[in-house]
């Protein structure tokens, strides 16, 4: 079976392209996660010293941040191919035991939203990720039989925004766990800077630093904003990105000083003038947004919560008072205490 290409929700078809040409080669290219970086490049060495192949790794954390970039690397690195799908296409054993017997010695499979995957066929990979075979059955009714498969030893690179959804017993079988967290300005400045190169887009690092700012500490979103300034400066200006051009430019598109966008506005705004700053549920907001409640927490709400914009009580959410000062608004008494609780 030949590899299942993936897309992330909010990653579109035309954009996958144009951000493959702007990942890495190299891991030590890999700009930002300095610990996940490190771990990986002693894991890789060592199992390259031993001519063994990688640990099963798991990564794990908010969307857009390089897990997928990551495995290619590994991949890379240690000579290996890579073969990638996702939780949500896998429907029956048989598709992964296509893919499971398609691993040469040491290859990777790279399997997306993992936490997303039925339990029969989280049960299936167990004896894969541990003996290195699967049990195929050969007939069905009463009279059905199965009989092992050897495989190939392989690593299984497992990506998920929803660490607490996985089972304890298949989180028990990753030897690498790495969690990955939003990039500071200063490494996001960086990415811009070397993704615009690439690009051939004049760029001074004034501008490089306004778009990296508004950029939701995601690499994904920097690189996407980045083509979306060189639009605006080819057309309104003279094709130079500066911090003027990169603010005009980001302005028109909605995302502002602390990079929250017209969803993120709409998010919050509604929360404050719909629910009175909450606490309400996730699916309530979810509904009165317009936005799937899957990703209004999974692409929303953390870097929400990070900026100090909204808070996850035992009761629901709640607007914070610098989101209330963000649009201008004073928090009532009530809800300065609800959330001093």
């Amino acid at each position: 079976m030949a590899p299942i290409e993936i897309t992330t929700p909010e990653e579109l078809p035309e954009e996958r392209s144009a951000e493959a040409a702007l990942r890495p080669s190299r891991l030590d290219e890999f700009v930002g996660q300095p610990h996940v970086k490190t771990s990986l490049q002693i894991a890789i060495e060592a199992a390259r010293a031993r001519g063994e192949s990688l640990d099963h790794t798991l990564f794990f954390g908010p969307p857009g941040l390089g897990k997928t970039t990551l495995a290619m690397l590994m991949a890379k690195e240690m000579g290996v191919q890579l073969r990638t799908t996702s939780g949500p296409v896998l429907e029956k054993p048989g598709d992964l035991v296509g893919l499971l017997s398609a691993l040469g010695p040491g290859d990777i499979l790279f399997i997306d939203e993992i936490h997303r995957m039925r339990p029969v066929l989280e049960e299936f990979l167990y004896p894969a990720m541990e003996d290195f075979r699967v049990d195929v059955r050969i007939s069905e009714g009463p009279n059905a039989q199965t009989i092992p498969m050897a495989l190939e030893r392989f690593t299984l690179v497992g990506a998920t925004t929803r660490f607490g959804q996985l089972t304890p017993p298949m989180r028990a079988r990753f030897g690498i766990v790495e969690r990955l967290s939003f990039y500071s300005p200063d490494d996001l400045v960086t990415i811009v800077a070397r993704s615009a190169s690439i690009l051939g887009i004049p760029t001074e690092p004034e501008g490089a630093l306004e778009i990296a700012r508004r950029s939701r500490g995601t690499p994904r979103v920097a690189n996407r904003l980045l083509r979306r300034v060189r639009d605006y400066a080819e057309v309104k200006a003279d094709g130079r990105i500066t911090a003027q051009v990169a603010a005009e430019a980001l302005g028109r598109l909605n995302v502002d000083e602390f990079g929250l966008d017209d969803m993120d506005a709409r998010i919050l705004t509604t929360i404050i003038e719909k629910f009175g700053g909450g606490p309400v549920g996730l699916g309530t907001v979810a509904v009165a947004v317009g936005e799937d409640a899957g990703t209004l927490q999974d692409v929303y709400e953390p870097y929400l919560i990070q900026q100090g914009f909204l808070e996850r009580t035992p009761r629901g959410r709640c607007a914070t008072a610098l989101a209330y000062r963000r649009f201008g608004l004073t928090p009532p008494a009530r809800q300065t205490a609800l959330l001093d609780e």
